[in-house]
């Protein structure tokens, strides 16, 4: 029997959000990004391009700044739809760069406050 692994879903991440599509904006996965990013993949963006990444603290292009959440999974160069302002999140769903202490975590999840995500 064949087994399949599933990754997240579409919004999985969401808990609400603001009515229409008013917590939404649409953004363009950078073109240095390798592999695919999946839905929850907190973002920063990418000061020279204006293009966005996964969140990391310990960068100095801009995507050390906590911006965006990818709504829907993609790859470099795709334009994707991103939750920006005025949501509840679910911090089971979020996904991180890889090594992220709790202490970025927390930091991280101040700055999607203060943006106006809360991460439940």
């Amino acid at each position: 029997m064949t087994v399949f692994t599933e990754g997240p879903r579409t919004a999985e991440y969401l808990i609400s959000e603001a009515n229409g599509h008013r917590s939404r904006e649409i953004g363009t996965i950078a073109a240095g990004v390798v592999g695919a990013l999946v839905a929850g993949s907190v973002l920063g963006k990418v000061t020279a391009s204006g293009e966005y990444k996964l969140y990391d603290p310990a960068a100095a292009d801009g995507s050390e700044n906590v911006a965006r959440i990818l709504f829907e999974a993609g790859v470099a160069g795709d334009v994707r739809t991103m939750t920006a302002r005025d949501s509840e999140v679910k911090a089971s769903k979020l996904t991180w760069f890889a090594g992220a202490t709790a202490n970025q975590i927390a930091t991280a999840t101040a700055a999607l406050a203060a943006l106006g995500i809360i991460v439940r």
